[in-house]
């Protein structure tokens, strides 16, 4: 799982498996392959370094 920060200022983990499209509009959206989106503070270049580390951590173990 991957920690983002909503707009409101809540954490919480996301599975990056289920994240099918990260748009800068200019919010950072994450819309999930349920359908359902998220708009993040986080910026799409750090949702996609998120992800790497997140894969980099899974493949290591």
């Amino acid at each position: 799982m991957i920690e983002v920060t909503k707009i409101n200022g809540i954490k919480v983990l996301v599975n990056p498996d289920l994240i099918e499209l990260v748009e800068e509009t200019p919010d950072t959206v994450l819309t999930l392959t349920t359908g359902k989106k998220i708009i993040v503070k986080e910026s799409r270049q750090e949702i996609k370094n998120l992800v790497i580390l997140y894969r980099k951590d899974i493949f290591a173990r």
